[in-house]
């Protein structure tokens, strides 16, 4: 799809109110290196070319395996994710998927016991924020390929 509107370009005070909250969520305690694994699954479920490449970008520089990254949709039968991750993963999928649905104590139980409440803020804001990029991006359009990783200073 070629890009409609380049919604991060212009300036808009909503997409930056979204780099804001990207932004706190990249410097809380979660690891980073998780957020870009989960922020590549929910771009999976979501269909986002955009962010599958730039997150697939990302992880590698980051030293993700090809492992990790390619069977990451499978990641309840695999063993090379921490039960952490697991926990994080389920997480990100079940709001994900949400579409009117409650979210069971049991689930919400399962995954903070590896959480942190405020962790627990943390991820599920990191999971709106990949949620609403995606959303941006099949809506308006985005230069899927284009995602270069920043050098570092």
């Amino acid at each position: 799809m070629s890009q409609r509107i380049n919604a991060f370009a212009m300036g808009n005070k909503s997409v930056n109110a979204l780099h804001t909250m990207g932004y706190h969520v990249e410097n809380s305690s979660l690891d980073n290196a998780f957020l870009e694994l989960l922020y590549f699954r929910v771009s999976q479920m979501n269909g986002c070319a955009f962010c599958l490449d730039m997150h697939s970008k990302q992880l590698r520089a980051k030293g993700e395996t090809e492992q990790r990254i390619f069977l990451v949709s499978s990641w309840r039968e695999c063993p090379f994710y921490t039960e952490k991750e697991k926990a994080g993963l389920l997480w990100a999928e079940k709001l994900t998927e949400l579409n009117g649905k409650e979210i069971a104590d049991a689930l919400y139980q399962e995954v903070s016991n590896h959480f942190s409440e405020t962790e627990m803020v943390d991820l599920t804001m990191a999971i709106i924020a990949i949620n609403s990029y995606n959303r941006i991006n099949i809506a308006l359009g985005a230069e899927v390929g284009t995602y270069q990783v920043p050098q570092k200073n």
